[in-house]
This record gives C-alpha cells, structure tokens and sequence, in this order.
C-alpha cells in the first residue's frame, strides 16, 4: 500500500491507497513542520491519529509533502516516519510545493502557490520545482496567507488602527488584552496557528471595508513581494492550494488581475489529486 500525507503548518491529511484496488484508508493528524514540532511528539501524535487497525505492517512506500520540510530536514523526517513504520522500504520526503505542483499541474510546466495557514510558491517544470522565491515563514514573511491575515489584524488592534466598532469587535474575538496578545505570539508554540484561526472571522465580516481591505491589502504583499519576482510571472497562469486562496478566490482573481496574471485552478486542499497522481505515476 501507498501512504500518502499532505502536512501543511494547521494539520497533515493522510490518504494510504493500493494501485489494484480504490480502497482509500483516510485520517488526519496535527500539522508537522520540523521547525515547530520535535520527533518524539510526530511519534506520539501519528499513533493516537491513525484509525484502528490501520495496517502499519502493509504500507510499501510513503510519499510525506510538508510545510517548512526543507532538504536539511529530510533525514529528520525520514527517520521519524521509519520508527512508525518500520517495514516500510521506500520514504519520499518532500516539500509542500511539489504537493502542489502534483495536484494543480500533474506532469505540465507552470506557477503553483500555497494560500494556507502558510504561504509558498515555486515554479514547476513537469517534473520538479525549478525556481521558489522563499516566503521566509510566520515572522519574517508569508504574505496573502491565513496567519499573515491575523497577525495583521492583530497589529492593527493593537495600534488601533482601525475604526471604533471594527476595533470593538476584533476585541470581542480576540478576548485577550494586549499584553495578553504579545505574550501569546511571542512565547507560546503555534503562533502562526493562533493568527490564522481567524481568517473565519475576518471572511464573515467582509461586508465591512476594514476587512476586505484587510484581505486585498495581504494579496497585494503576496504579489509585490513574492510573485512579480519571479520571471515573466504573467505569462503564467496562477494557480493555488489552499484554504485562503480558495475561500477568498474572487478577491484574489481580483489582486491577481491588477498584477497581469489569469486565474488558473484554485483548490482548497491536494490530497485528492495526489491520490491520483500516486496511481498513475508508479
């Protein structure tokens, strides 16, 4: 069998597969980028996820995409996986770009970008990524992501820099006082989780300018910042993974037109196409 795991900053969803049949065993597990999780804590979490029963002893290959698995944590995260699995022959450790690429692009040339929890880009030649123009992660970057959204929101509620009823409903939402909010970004685990729970919130209030300002102001840092970098960007199509592209995709086709580039497939999550692309690509 064939274990396939989509791991993204929020959560990882596992599909293990058999090219014979269309059996598909599914579940999910918290999000394991390296950068914020230890192995002994993939371990302990990986067995409490996966179902009853599920047949340890029978998966063949592992095929594991994640946010922030650069090529020095390969090793990292192949060992992890062989103590869970340790019959298993074949570990393929990936990026979450190439997860992206497989889903939106299959064995065709182009642009693939991730609008999550995190955001990342590259270009993809059919088989490989062949240019990433870094986001640099949580602090440093990740512009047009869910974390980016709430971390700015969070700044702008700090600052107050927003109007009085906008300013007293963040508050509500927040339910913590500045201190409390610094504190809570700065020195506990997860932050780029705490800001992007709140990506729900900011789409339900978008019939207030604030917030869709909010989202078309963190689209237009996604482009200056990161895909007008890229060479020739607007001969490619744009197209996305991800729960932000997806829930904000009129917006973002929107940002994306005053960048010159076209709106290509937008979807909300891969492992679907991956299930596919891992049947017919022995």
């Amino acid at each position: 069998m064939i274990l396939i795991a989509d791991s993204g900053a929020s959560k990882t969803d596992w599909a293990c597969i058999s090219r014979e049949t269309d059996e598909v065993i599914r579940f999910t597990s918290q999000g394991y980028n390296p950068n914020y999780i230890s192995g002994p804590m993939i371990i302990a979490d990986l067995f409490s996820s996966m179902p009853k029963k599920f047949p340890i002893g029978e998966v063949e290959e592992i095929h594991f995409y994640g946010a922030g698995v650069t090529e020095l944590q390969y090793p990292f995260m192949t060992e992890v996986l062989s103590r869970v699995f340790p019959r298993t022959e074949k570990i393929c450790i990936a990026m979450d770009t190439l997860a992206s690429c497989r889903a939106l692009l299959g064995r065709e040339a182009g642009f693939a970008a991730i609008l999550g929890t995190g955001t990342n880009t590259c270009l993809y030649d059919g088989e490989k990524e062949i240019l990433n123009v870094d986001s640099c992660g949580f602090i440093l970057g990740d512009e047009g992501s869910g974390g980016y959204l709430g971390k700015r929101m969070i700044v702008d509620y700090i600052r107050r820099n927003m109007p009085k009823d906008v300013y007293d409903m963040v508050g509500e939402v927040l339910g913590m006082n500045n201190d409390e909010l610094l504190d809570q970004i700065y020195t506990r685990p997860f932050p780029n989780r705490f800001c992007a729970q709140f990506s729900g919130f900011i789409h339900d209030n978008l019939d207030k300018p604030y917030f869709g300002e909010l989202v078309e102001n963190s689209f237009r840092s996604f482009f200056k910042k990161i895909v007008i970098h890229y060479p020739d960007y607007q001969s490619y199509m744009f197209n996305s993974v991800g729960s932000i592209g997806y829930v904000y995709k009129d917006i973002l086709a929107k940002v994306a037109a005053e960048y010159g580039m076209k709106i290509g497939k937008i979807i909300k999550a891969p492992l679907e196409e991956l299930i596919n692309y891992h049947r017919n690509n022995p």
